[in-house]
């Protein structure tokens, strides 16, 4: 009699563990799709209630058979061939519609998939389904279409945001990796907030066609989310490339490595020039409380596991007048109109003319307040023109710095404080946000990737931030993988356990 093939183990799972699957017969693309499937039923909207999906892809089964007969008939079609991917409710996937989280786009469908999707797609992806985020693509992860999602670590806290359905979805074990969007902290924050890897690219890498907040607006960018940083490697390598719809796509041609996995240098912290950036940067951070306090404490250890792994630390560093030049952030109204008649244009039946037509629907009553806020203020042209300036001038500051004390990069706490209690997030004083690093979107050319570092008292996760030079995202992969490697703080919440 043949031997009975053991099921596979989802569990904490990665590309290469999928891929030697196939290839032994343990596994079929759709049996894995199925396996995630039931973990989203079981975890999602019952058991602990994560809230992190708002669509399945209705074609998800399909698709992965017809990779499964694919790979029967000539192998693997790409180097992400059966790879079930959740993507943030930000961009297109033909055949789901995108809703922002928001009431006001629940049945918006669009005509086509969004660029980085088509890559997805293309390399053998199967987009899994859309996930929960910040409503209209900003803040914590709460919205008027679905409520709250939930941390898996804290079932009372945030998973953060706005890529935060995306955060949960990948530490809950929902699918091997997913794509979040960042313009201020929102692959960042949920990264670090669900215990996974995360990586805003410098811009000009990775599309944002197809996805809400793009062209011309600069400070967005597209990122993977995994739980490994080889994976995370992996998924960037079929996101980058330029497109002609997305102009700033032009600054990163001939700055794209062969592949980022040639990166992953367990030994790649031995001698790297480290800068330990201490000043508080977090949006309302509070230095002086207990919760920063207690991310003090893990953030001390990781500065110690830095150097035991061999890294050259300056401990500290000083950023001339930074947090004077943060404050000046500003956005561009004109910008940001311009951004939303681009995507919308894409499609024949976009809902709205503009943001404030939008406004004016009965929905947008029931928007949460902060999404809101955000998206009734009106930017001075002037208040841009100063953030402008300060851009330039920070940039200049950050690079002296690192040319002076000739570093290889600058760690920082990836986000100040522990997850917000849900209920103080959707309730008075609405916190959002709390803690969350910005300095990397407000340069917007410069990499910055996360880490899982450990956890507090309080048994929550938290992680460090390598942020480097403009285009060095190969060198940002290498410092992470082998820090991950030294630490190897990632285990999965026990909220979403195996089946």
């Amino acid at each position: 009699m043949p031997k009975s093939v053991p099921q596979f183990d989802v569990l904490e799972t990665t590309i290469e563990k999928v891929h030697a699957a196939y290839k032994s017969g343990q596994l079929t693309c759709r049996r894995l799709v199925q396996m995630y499937l039931e973990r989203i039923d079981a975890f999602d909207k019952k058991g602990p209630a994560i809230n992190a999906i708002i669509t399945i892809n209705p074609a998800a089964l399909d698709e992965a058979a017809r990779l499964d007969a694919a790979y029967k008939k000539s192998g693997m079609v790409g180097p992400l061939h059966g790879i079930p991917v959740i993507m943030k409710d930000q961009g297109d996937a033909k055949g789901m519609p995108t809703t922002l989280g928001s009431l006001l786009f629940k049945d918006y469908l669009p005509d086509r998939d969004a660029y980085v999707i088509e890559k997805l797609k293309s390399a053998g992806a199967i987009i899994l389904a859309k996930a929960t985020l910040g409503e209209l693509g900003g803040g914590d992860t709460h919205g008027s279409l679905f409520g709250s999602t939930r941390n898996p670590y804290d079932l009372e806290r945030t998973a953060g945001g706005s890529s935060g359905g995306s955060g949960a979805s990948v530490s809950a074990n929902y699918c091997t990796v997913a794509i979040g969007q960042e313009g201020f902290a929102s692959i960042r924050r949920p990264s670090t907030w669900n215990c996974v890897v995360g990586m805003r690219p410098t811009a000009g890498l990775v599309s944002r066609t197809g996805v809400y907040a793009g062209w011309p607006s600069v400070n967005g960018s597209l990122g993977p989310m995994a739980r490994t940083v080889t994976d995370l490697a992996k998924v960037l390598d079929v996101m980058v490339g330029y497109d002609p719809e997305d102009p700033v796509t032009a600054r990163g041609v001939g700055r794209v490595p062969d592949s980022y996995t040639s990166f992953l240098d367990k030994n790649g912290l031995e001698g790297a020039r480290l800068g330990i950036l201490r000043d508080s940067m977090g949006y309302d951070a509070e230095p002086d409380s207990e919760d920063f306090k207690k991310i003090t404490e893990v953030f001390d250890k990781a500065v110690a596991d830095l150097m035991a792994a061999g890294a050259d630390i300056v401990d500290p560093i000083v950023i001339p007048n930074l947090t004077a030049l943060l404050a000046k952030r500003a956005g561009s109204f004109a910008d940001d109109e311009e951004a939303f008649r681009n995507y919308f244009g894409r499609s024949a039946a976009a809902p709205y003319k503009s943001r404030a037509e939008a406004m004016k629907s009965p929905e947008f009553a029931k928007v949460v307040k902060g999404s809101q806020q955000r998206w009734s203020r009106n930017a001075e042209p002037a208040a841009h023109y100063e953030y402008l300036k300060a851009r330039d001038e920070l940039m200049t500051h950050v690079l002296k710095l690192m040319a002076d004390h000739r570093l290889d990069a600058i760690v920082h706490k990836a986000v100040e404080h522990q997850p917000t209690l849900i209920r103080d997030g959707v309730n008075p004083p609405y916190v959002d946000q709390k803690g969350a690093p910005h300095i990397n979107t407000f340069l917007v050319f410069v990499p910055s990737v996360v880490v899982p570092a450990g956890y507090t008292r309080d048994n929550l996760p938290a992680g460090i931030t390598f942020l480097g030079r403009p285009y060095d995202d190969g060198s940002m992969i290498k410092l992470a993988f082998a820090y991950e490697q030294a630490t190897r703080h990632r285990r999965p919440p026990a909220s979403t356990t195996a089946l």
